[in-house]
This record gives structure tokens, sequence and C-alpha cells, in this order.
């Protein structure tokens, strides 16, 4: 039966933060960032691998930091690179021993510290039928286009917009062989799932969050979080 694998994406330095640690290894409540992704994807029925993929300094911190999650499927912990590009090759390369073809790859960076169950489901569907899938979140305000200097070029219809977000999911087979399979330069400008799905032609369903799509990026994205992790992301 196909199986659903976890890449969790945290080999980055997260240095927009402005701290001393990588923003997904920051502690809240005693537990990092990551433990809480971890603990609530290791709970999922439908998830049956999960492979971390932690900056090389941490792997050890991880390891022990995810000592006491009761998983009810198997989990390792493996160094990323300099790049995300090598480190979501990495990642492939740990699974590449088991995974089959029609396995579904779903890749979530740890910088969004929220799991979406429902949604994360109807990805996994997604990906069985038409072969790639993210969760995407809908803008319900006016967007623009603006230029550099931050004046108004343009009103974008907003039903036509959505912002990427956590997971995003292909078939094992299809982003295996890109990653296998391209050079560092071409690995280096696919930054964003959808990218590679308009590279080499594959379909791609955006659905729609159920979960406000945070992105700890700055000192205020954390302190949103830090309100709301008990009450609303991780209950």
């Amino acid at each position: 039966s196909r199986m659903n694998i976890l890449l969790l994406m945290m080999g980055g330095s997260g240095t927009r933060l402005g701290t001393d640690v990588p923003k997904q290894y920051l502690t809240i409540d005693g537990k990092p960032i990551f433990y809480y992704i971890t603990k609530k994807y290791a709970i999922l029925n439908d998830i049956d691998y999960i492979c971390i993929v932690s900056h090389a300094d941490w792997v050890d911190y991880v390891n022990k930091a995810i000592a006491d999650i009761l998983f009810h499927c198997p989990v390792t912990v493996v160094s990323g690179g300099d790049s995300r590009s090598v480190s979501v090759c990495n990642g492939l390369r740990a699974i590449e021993k088991f995974a089959s073809a029609q396995d579904v790859v779903l890749i979530h960076d740890a910088t969004h510290p929220y799991v979406d169950q429902e949604g994360t489901l109807a990805v996994i569907d997604a990906v069985k039928c038409v072969g790639g899938a993210t969760l995407g979140a809908r803008q319900y305000d006016t967007c623009y286009r603006v230029d550099k200097s931050g004046d108004l070029q343009q009103v974008i219809p907003r039903q036509e917009l959505v912002v990427g977000a956590s997971p995003e999911a292909f078939r094992f087979g299809d982003i295996s062989r890109i990653y296998f399979d391209s050079s560092e330069e071409e690995l280096a400008e696919m930054t964003s799932a959808g990218a590679i799905a308009l590279a080499h032609g594959i379909q791609m369903k955006v659905i729609p969050a159920n979960t406000l799509n945070l992105k700890i990026t700055y000192p205020e994205d954390l302190k949103l979080f830090k309100l709301l992790i008990h009450s609303y992301f991780f209950k």
C-alpha cells in the first residue's frame, strides 16, 4: 500500500528573526517549535513516516528534543545542506531506500508553525489524483501590485490569489527524479513547490488552508505565535 511520508524542513539559519538560535529551534514553554509540529503530525494516522531535515549542527539536539514523543510511525533525523534545495535532496535520499514511486511526499517548512489536519488529508488525496498539491491561504482583502517605491500599480482580483502554505506534496517518483537529476544551480532556483510543478509540467491543486497561515520570519510573528500556541495552533 502507498505510504505518506513527511519531510519536515528545518535546515535554515533563520537570520531575519535576529536571534542567535535559528527560529525553528527557539523554545516556547520549554519545547522547541519543531517539537509541537512533529508531535501533531506524529498522531495523524495518515502519516506513515517522518523525516526531519535538520541543520547539521542541531541534529543531536533534535533527536534529544523529540525523544519523549510517542510516535505511531518511524521518525528519522538527517542533516540538511547549504541551501533549501540540497536539504530537500538529502531528505529524499534518506527515504529513497524504502519509498516507492507512488508514495506521497509531503514537505512542511518548520517556519510554518501549524498542522492543518483536514487540509493535509485533502492535499494527500489531491496528489493521488493529479500529482501535486499544496495548502494555500485565500486572500479576503483587496490585493494590490506595487512597484519598488510602494506606489500602487494594479488591483489584482483576490479570487485569483492564494499564498503558499505547508504542506506541499508530490509523488515520490516525480519529486525525487526532479531533485536527483537537477544541477545545484537549477535546484537553487526552484524555491517553491509551485515553481517546480510549473517547470516540470506537474498539475498542482491548491487546497484552501483551514488554519491561520502564520510564518515565523520576524519578531512580531513569534509574538503572535506565542499568544496563540496553546489556544489555537496546538490545543
